[in-house]
């Protein structure tokens, strides 16, 4: 058994300086796991979860983004810089500006990768003065106004299929949107159309239960079992149609829009496959570790959780929380010469925001079951207005004081 009193400290490298990766690396501090080393090529940080309500005219751009320099937690070494291939047999990672760092311990934490090439006219709708989106930073603050002030005319809204990092908050704008169209007295004469990939708005009877009730409240034509094909900025129209099991182009469906909020498809940075991290046959290359311990499989100094990992659960920031504790607690175990114990329920929650005050809050693991926070309320996934003013007034301060400080 390793001594920890008497061993050179592990030198860990954390890939990725989003939620995951600083979560992980304030926990790892804490647990004087050795000397951390966190490599983001960002300066600023994030919290993406605020960029739905900055979409949807909730929220101030200038609310949701704090320098990395002052969010990475105290006791790590935050490396400006990005990984261009990692060497897993020679647990070294290679960077973009020519330099490497080898480490004892790897975590990656790399997120997805938004994939607006994907669809063909997409990147040129984004660069139109209609395209918006809540999973840009730019094109959420971008989105703010372009909602705010339409009166008139036919806004579409796409959601991705999964994977995604948390595909379903694409709706989120679209509820706000509505909320304050009918506001202000405009909404009968604005179309709303959503185009969802799957045949129900989430996957979960319950929430679906209440997510129909909103878009039927609210009016809104939904294409179900539908997928963004392509768009044409000249012309404002997208083409939509059925998932790839089903590429029929005889059943797709032409719509012109006034305002485009899409999302793309998402994957995982492709350095991740081309270093051999993934599973051979994931198309996504997701980072191939045991859903549970998030250990890697084929290589045991090597870790993952938050949307680069293969968790097989619907990927959110809030399902980070419980994957960052168990990652610590399992590769404190290795350390000392243990079998990692620690286990991954596959708890993820989504809080949709389906109004200017009200959320339907859904908590669940990674076989749709519910699963609230507080056990004895089952009923807590309903629309509500205290999920409302934990989700927009509560979180986001827990988030920059805590959960970024491994404290939470």
């Amino acid at each position: 058994m390793n001594d920890s009193r008497t061993a050179a400290p592990a030198r860990i490298v954390v890939i990725g300086g989003g939620n995951a990766g600083l979560s992980v690396a304030g926990r790892l501090h804490r647990a004087r796991a050795g000397d951390i080393t966190v490599i983001e090529p960002r300066e600023k940080h994030v919290f993406a979860p605020l960029q739905s309500h900055i979409a949807g005219g909730a929220a101030r751009a200038s609310e949701a983004v704090r320098r990395q320099a002052d969010v990475t937690p105290r006791g790590a070494r935050w490396l400006r810089d990005e990984v261009f291939t990692v060497d897993a047999e020679a647990r070294r990672v290679h960077l973009v500006s020519g330099e490497h760092l080898d480490y004892d311990q790897l975590v990656v934490c790399a997120g997805m990768r938004m994939a607006w090439e994907q669809i063909p006219g997409l990147p040129e709708a984004m660069a139109d003065p209609t395209g918006i989106s809540n999973y840009d930073f730019d094109l959420a603050a971008k989105a703010s106004p372009v909602l705010r002030d339409l009166r008139s005319g036919t806004v579409v809204f796409t959601q991705p299929p999964e994977p995604a990092s948390c595909g379903a908050a694409a709706q989120k704008p679209m509820y706000l949107a509505c909320d304050w169209w009918r506001a202000i007295g405009v909404r009968d004469d604005i179309r709303v159309v959503f185009v969802c990939p799957d045949p129900v708005p989430f996957g979960i009877p319950a929430i679906d239960r209440e997510l129909r009730r909103k878009l039927d409240e609210y009016g809104i034509e939904v294409r179900y079992s539908r997928q963004l094909r392509s768009v044409d900025a000249a012309s404002r129209t997208l083409v939509i149609g059925h998932g790839d099991a089903d590429r029929d182009s005889a059943r797709d469906e032409t719509l012109s829009y006034d305002v485009l909020h899409a999302v793309p498809p998402q994957r995982a940075p492709e350095w991740i496959a081309g270093s051999g991290l993934a599973a051979s046959g994931d198309p996504h290359g997701f980072v191939d570790v045991d859903p549970e311990t998030f250990q890697h499989v084929r290589h045991p100094e090597v870790w993952s959780v938050g949307d680069a990992a293969a968790s097989t659960t619907r990927r959110s920031g809030g399902a980070i929380r419980q994957q960052a504790k168990v990652l610590v607690k399992n590769m404190t175990a290795v350390r000392q010469g243990r079998t990692p114990s620690a286990r991954y329920t596959g708890y993820s929650v989504v809080p949709f925001t389906v109004s200017r005050g009200t959320v339907v809050f859904a908590e669940f693991d990674r076989r749709g079951r519910l699963q609230p926070t507080i056990p004895f309320w089952r009923s807590l996934y309903r629309e509500r207005r205290l999920s409302w003013i934990a989700d927009r007034r509560i979180l986001p301060w827990v988030y920059w004081h805590l959960i970024l400080r491994g404290l939470a």
